[in-house]
C-alpha cells in the first residue's frame, strides 16, 4: 500500500537570490485541498464563541470544581453555561464600574480557576486586551509585566497577592484595582489601600456592577482580544499581540481536523484545566471546549493529586506537556518492574504485539482488543477510563515514551507544535499513523507553512531531505509583538512568520522539529554545533532524564549537566556493590563514567562527529526546574540561566577533563 502524503503544494520552490536563503514549497494540509475551513457564522470574536455557546446549550455543565467535605475533595460541582454566562455579564459591569474602558488592560494572575474563565469571558465580552500573568512567574516578570502593558485592574489568586505586592510601588502607576478570586486578608487590604488602590474580594466585586448595566460594544475580528507574554528563554518577556480572528480561525481549524480523522468533539467531551491558562497552548484547547458546549472541570493545582483528579473527572481529552508524560511513562516502567517476573514477562509479551500490529497499519483499538481488557485497562483507568485522544504539546515527546503511551493508554497519543505567535496548533501528529511517531505530523487546515534554508548551518529547503527554519503564513499568526514593532519586523516577513525552529519534512507530509536557528555556536576549532539537535540525541540514551550540553568558542570540547535517571543510575549502583543513596550516587566518579559511557555510545550509534562528543559530565540528583528559574513555565530550557547556575561545575569540568588534540 502507498503511504499517503498529507500535505498539497500551493506554490513552488523559490531559488536563493538578493542575499536571501532559498524557500521550499509552499504547503497546507490534504484536508484543506478545497480550501481552508469557512469562518463559523456569527463567530467574529472571542465573546461570540462563548455567547453562541450559551444561546446552544444554555443548561449543559460548563465548569466544575471538587467539592470540600468534611475536609476532604468530593465530586465534582458544576455551573452551566447560562450560570456562568449571568456571573460573566456582572463581572463586566464591575469592571467597567472602576471606569475601565473597552482597549483597557486587565491582568489574571493566578492558578486555573472557575473565576480565571469568568474575569478572561468579561474582557472578551466588553472588548478589554486580557493580559494572563503565568502563576508561576516571580514578582520581578509579574512587575515587568503589569508595567509594559500598563494593566489597570489584575484578578489575582488569593494566595498570590503577597507576590502581587511586591511589584509596589513601580506597578502602582498602572494598577488601580485588585480583585481576589477568594478573600483578602485584613493586612493585605490596608497594605493595598495605603497605596491608594482599591481592592476587592470576589464576592465583594459581584456586588460592585450589581445596580449598573453597561452596553457591549462591537467587536472586530481585528481587534485584539489578548495580550499574552512569551515566556522567553532569554531577555523580557514579549508581549504577543493575539486577534479574535487567529484564535476564532484556529477553533474553525481544528474542527476541521478532528472531523476528517473521525475524532470531532461533542457536548459530551470533558477536558481537565491544570495547564497554565497564561499560555496559549490551555487557552485554545478550553476556547475549542467552549466552542463544541463541552465541559470543563478544573484541577486543585497540586501535582501530587493530579491523577486522583483525573480519576474523580474521568476526562475525554488530556491535554500535557512532555514533563507529565514523562512522569506517567516513569511511574508505569517502575510499577512494571516492581510486579514480579511473571507480570513483567506477559506486559512485554503483550506490548511487542501490539505494537508490532499498530505498526503493521492496525488503529490502537483494533491492534489487540484481548491485550487491552487483561494487560492495558489498568492504565486507561487510571486516567479515568475515558480518555481517547492524550495531545502533547510545548516541547518535544521522546519517541520512546510517545510509542509506549500510544500502546498502553487505549487512547489516540497525538505530538502538536506551534508558538504563541501562531495561536498554537500549527501542527499535529495523526491518530492511528504510526510512521509518524516523533514527529509533530502535517500542518492544521488553516495554514501555509514553507521551509526556508539555514546556509550556516548546513539547512537546504531545496535537497532530496528538505530541511529550513519553519515559516508559518495564515489568520493564526499574531499581529506583532506589544511596543516592540523591531522584534516584530525581525520575525515577521512579508506576511510569513519565522519561527526559529529547524524542521525537517518526512515522506509522509509530517513535519520533524530537529533544531533550533539560535541554538548554534562556535567551538575554538571553529565548528558549528546545533545543541539543540544533539541535547535530542543524547535524551536517547539510557539512564538520562535530562541533559543540557554547553560548549563555547574558547574551548575546543563539549560538557554536559545531567539528570540521571534514578532508577537506572540505582540499579547500576546495585549492579556493581556501590553502597549509598542516589545522591551519593551522582557524586561518584565511576556513576559518572557510566553515564558519560551510555552518552558516547549514543553518539556513535548516530554517527556523531568527533567534536560533537561530550567530554565530561556534571550528575545533578535534582531535576531542571521552574522553581530555580532553569526552566520557562513550558519547560523549555533557559540556557543563560543554566550557564549562570552551573558557572561553577562547567568551569571544573573544563579544568579536569583532558582536552582531545586539536
Amino acid at each position: 500500500m502507498a503511504q499517503r502524503n498529507y500535505l498539497i503544494e500551493v506554490e513552488k520552490a523559490k531559488e536563493a537570490k538578493d542575499g536571501r536563503p532559498s524557500v521550499g514549497p509552499v504547503y497546507r494540509s490534504v484536508f484543506a485541498k478545497d480550501g481552508f475551513p469557512p469562518p463559523i457564522p456569527g463567530m467574529d470574536s472571542c465573546w461570540d464563541v462563548f455567547r453562541i455557546s450559551v444561546e446552544k446549550y444554555p443548561n449543559n455543565p460548563m465548569l466544575g470544581r471538587r467539592e470540600t467535605v468534611n475536609g476532604m475533595a468530593g465530586k465534582y460541582a458544576w455551573q452551566t453555561y447560562k450560570q456562568v454566562y449571568d456571573l460573566v455579564i456582572k463581572v463586566g459591569n464591575s469592571i467597567r464600574s472602576c471606569g475601565v474602558e473597552p482597549g483597557g488592560k486587565c491582568g489574571i494572575y493566578g492558578a486555573n480557576c472557575p473565576e480565571w474563565i469568568m474575569s478572561m469571558e468579561a474582557c472578551n465580552a466588553h472588548g478589554l486586551f486580557c493580559v494572563p500573568l503565568y502563576d508561576t512567574l516571580g514578582a520581578g516578570a509579574v512587575e515587568y509585566i503589569i508595567c509594559h502593558a500598563e494593566v489597570s485592574i489584575a484578578f489575582v489568586e488569593e494566595k498570590k497577592i503577597a507576590e502581587l505586592l511586591k511589584t509596589f510601588p513601580n506597578s502602582t502607576q498602572y494598577m488601580k484595582t485588585i480583585v481576589s478570586f477568594g478573600n483578602v486578608a485584613p493586612e493585605q487590604r490596608e497594605e493595598i489601600e495605603k497605596f491608594g488602590l482599591a481592592v476587592y474580594s470576589w464576592e465583594e466585586f459581584l456586588k460592585l456592577g450589581e445596580d449598573k448595566h453597561y452596553d457591549l460594544p462591537v467587536k472586530k475580528k481585528s481587534d485584539i482580544c489578548t495580550i499574552m507574554y512569551t515566556s522567553g528563554t532569554t531577555g523580557d518577556p514579549k508581549g504577543v499581540l493575539i486577534s479574535n480572528d487567529s484564535i476564532v480561525t484556529i477553533i474553525a481549524g481544528v474542527k476541521r481536523l478532528l472531523e476528517s480523522v473521525n475524532e470531532q468533539l461533542t457536548t459530551k467531551d470533558v477536558y481537565l484545566s491544570y495547564l497554565p491558562l497564561a499560555h496559549i497552548f490551555d487557552r485554545v484547547i478550553e476556547e475549542l471546549f467552549i466552542s463544541h458546549g463541552a465541559s470543563i472541570g478544573f484541577w486543585r493545582g497540586d501535582v501530587k493529586l493530579l491523577i486522583e483528579d483525573i480519576g474523580e473527572l474521568k476526562p475525554t481529552i488530556f491535554c500535557a506537556v512532555p514533563r507529565v508524560l514523562d512522569r506517567i511513562y516513569s511511574g508505569l516502567t517502575q510499577k512494571i518492574a516492581s510486579g514480579g517476573f511473571l507480570k513483567q514477562t506477559l506486559f512485554n509479551i503483550a506490548y511487542s504485539y501490539k505494537l508490532n500490529s499498530m505498526k503493521k497499519g492496525h488503529s490502537h483499538d483494533k491492534a489487540s482488543p484481548l491485550c487491552d481488557k487483561i494487560v492495558f485497562d489498568k492504565v486507561k483507568q487510571g486516567l479515568g477510563g475515558n480518555v481517547r485522544l492524550i495531545l502533547s504539546g510545548a516541547a518535544p515527546l521522546a519517541i520512546h515514551v510517545e510509542a509506549f503511551l500510544r500502546v498502553v493508554s487505549c487512547a489516540h497519543v497525538l505530538q502538536g507544535y506551534g508558538l504563541t505567535e501562531t495561536c498554537a496548533g500549527t501542527f499535529v501528529s495523526l491518530p492511528n499513523e504510526m510512521p509518524m511517531l516523533g514527529t509533530v505530523g502535517p500542518p492544521v487546515p488553516n495554514v501555509d507553512v514553507c521551509l526556508e534554508s539555514v546556509p550556516e548551518m548546513n539547512y537546504d529547503a531545496l535537497s532530496s531531505t528538505p530541511r529550513g527554519e519553519i515559516c508559518v503564513r495564515g489568520n493564526t499568526v499574531f499581529s506583532g509583538y506589544y511596543k516592540r514593532e523591531d522584534l516584530t519586523k525581525e520575525v515577521l516577513i512579508d506576511g510569513w512568520f519565522h519561527t526559529g525552529d529547524i524542521g525537517e519534512w518526512q515522506p509522509d507530509g509530517s513535519l520533524k522539529i530537529i533544531d533550533r536557528k539560535k541554538n548554534i555556536f562556535k567551538l575554538s576549532q571553529g565548528e558549528y554545533v546545533a545543541v539543540e539537535n544533539l541535547e535530542n540525541i543524547y535524551g536517547l540514551a539510557s539512564g538520562i532524564d535530562s541533559i543540557w550540553v554547553y560548549g563555547n568558542s574558547f574551548e575546543s570540547f563539549l560538557v554536559a549537566v545531567v539528570n540521571p535517571n534514578k532508577q537506572a543510575l540505582e540499579n547500576w549502583a546495585q549492579e556493581n556493590g556501590m553502597g549509598g543513596d542516589f545522591k551519593s550516587h551522582c557524586e561518584n566518579l565511576k556513576a559518572k563514567e557510566f553515564i558519560l559511557g551510555e552518552l558516547t555510545k549514543t553518539g556513535k550509534e548516530k554517527k556523531l562527529k568527533g567534536f560533537e562528543f561530550v567530554k565530561a559530565v556534571h550528575l545533578d540528583p535534582e531535576p531542571f526546574d521552574i522553581e530555580r528559574d532553569l526552566l520557562t513555565p513550558t519547560y523549555k530550557k533557559k540556557r543563560p540561566q543554566l550557564l549562570k547556575y552551573y558557572q561553577d561545575v562547567i568551569d571544573k569540568m573544563y579544568k579536569s577533563a583532558s582536552k582531545p588534540n586539536a
